[in-house]
């Protein structure tokens, strides 16, 4: 299998768990795996690379890393033209018109060329039965197509938060008769398989596509076992409750503000909260931005109010830091078309979890029968501040049987469980799909042989 994963690791993203797991899954399931993605270089220049990830990373996997970058992530200024220097914004407009060219996606349109050749050479030195998409980037939907066109190689695709639906608005992100609809509606045409995280996404997918709806399927991110704890935790309210959020921080300022708000209103409500901290660990912003940008400036300002921002977690690192704190923030975007997958590694901690995400969330659906979760209130202030409140109740009052039940709602969210179902059903498809070919040539081939012996044609 070739698998067009973007984003594997080391890449410090949240989609390389997903892919790690994906890899493996089909390692052990006896099938050979040519990873494609890019250099590490270029990840050091985005958003950071995290080598401890290559750890679980199937020795047997085979990665391809390709040479490609964001020349709009380049900070060396003495590498910059003139027009750049000279005029960086209408150089960026620029550069996005000429990477929609290729294909119709801003920032990696131009690599398409790079990623039709790459999937061509590999299958020409060691032929591929199967390929499988993950995105983002959407432009590797082109080298998918190449390759079928080519060589008629099936292809699944796992789009995770969809492409033609903008999961944060919750509305259609391009028209059917759009560049990008158009691409779209090519590669589900063909597509063996069609994977998205949760069910509104899916649901969008069969709505717009009916002759494709019983082709997709909801696989959700899950989490891995070995970033839980795994024991029930006891809080010292006298040596300060260690509230926590570990994850991305892709969330708005004033999204922020509010949160960090509540948190200094329910310390100065709560007695629990007095000398409580707040300790945020993640990635901030990617290339220049990095840490240099105003969510930064905005927790630096709370460190007053008991807050630490702690920077990136190595995957290592998440169980210790899980082990240390006593109950969870989850702050999100969007709405009832995102789950996050940290949402399933929050829950596996067995603490109590404040949600600070608008009510009509999908992650709503997940922490329903979590008996530590404060509920969804929105990106409310007042309402958050009482959430802060119940956590920290909840924190030094349950048992630790409740504290077991919590992590126990967590189980059938492994990351190892839930990818194996995926892949097993995509090797039953593409096992089904091999043998309706064999059939469809044997039909092809019985009518062949009686229109040369003068029998009935068919």
């Amino acid at each position: 299998m070739i698998y067009l994963a973007i984003g594997f690791p080391p890449a410090a993203k949240s989609c390389a768990y997903r892919m790690r797991e994906t890899a493996n899954q089909f390692i052990n399931q006896g099938w050979d795996v040519t990873v494609v993605t890019i250099a590490q270089e270029s990840w050091e220049r985005d958003s950071g690379v995290d080598l401890t990830l290559l750890e679980q990373v199937d020795p047997k996997i085979r990665i391809v890393e390709l040479p490609l970058v964001r020349e709009d992530l380049e900070t060396d200024i003495r590498l910059y033209s003139e027009d750049r220097a000279l005029n960086p914004n209408g150089w960026v407009t620029r550069l996005r018109r000429r990477q929609m060219e290729p294909f119709p996606e801003p920032n990696f349109g131009e690599w398409r060329e790079d990623l039709e050749k790459a999937v061509l050479r590999i299958h020409r030195d060691h032929p591929a039965d199967l390929l499988l998409a993950s995105c983002v980037p959407y432009v590797n939907l082109a080298a998918a197509w190449k390759l079928w066109e080519e060589a008629k190689v099936p292809y699944a695709v796992d789009f995770r938060d969809g492409w033609s639906i903008d999961v944060i608005d919750g509305v259609e992100a391009f028209a059917r008769d759009s560049a990008e609809g158009v691409w779209e509606q090519r590669i589900l045409d063909n597509a063996l398989s069609l994977w998205v995280v949760n069910d509104p996404i899916a649901e969008h997918y069969r709505t717009r596509y009916p002759d494709f709806a019983d082709r997709v399927h909801v696989v959700r991110n899950g989490y891995d076992a070995d970033s839980s704890p795994g024991k029930p935790h006891r809080a010292n309210p006298e040596a300060g409750l260690a509230f926590g959020y570990l994850g991305t921080v892709n969330f708005t300022v004033p999204h922020l503000e509010t949160v960090l708000n509540a948190w200094r209103a329910a310390r100065e409500k709560e007695p629990l909260l007095a000398n409580a901290t707040f300790e945020v660990r993640g990635h901030i912003g990617n290339g220049s931005g990095r840490e240099a940008n105003r969510h930064a400036e905005v927790l630096k300002q709370a460190e007053a109010d008991g807050v630490r921002f702690g920077g990136p977690a190595a995957k290592a690192e998440v169980a210790s830091i899980y082990a240390r704190w006593d109950a969870m923030v989850l702050i999100l975007i969007g709405g009832r078309y995102v789950t996050s997958g940290k949402v399933y590694e929050y829950m596996a901690t067995g603490l109590p979890i404040v949600s600070a995400h608008v009510v009509e969330h999908d992650a709503s659906n997940v922490l329903r029968g979590h008996p530590l979760w404060t509920g969804a209130v929105g990106i409310d202030e007042e309402g958050l501040t009482e959430s802060f409140v119940k956590a920290a109740h909840m924190a030094v009052e349950t048992s630790d049987e409740v504290h077991a039940e919590a992590m126990a709602h967590a189980d059938q969210f492994t990351r190892e469980a839930l990818m194996t179902a995926a892949v097993k059903q995509l090797i039953d498809d593409f096992t089904a799909l091999g043998a309706e070919r064999t059939d469809t040539a044997d039909d092809t081939a019985v009518a062949e042989n009686q229109i040369v012996a003068g029998g009935p044609s068919l």
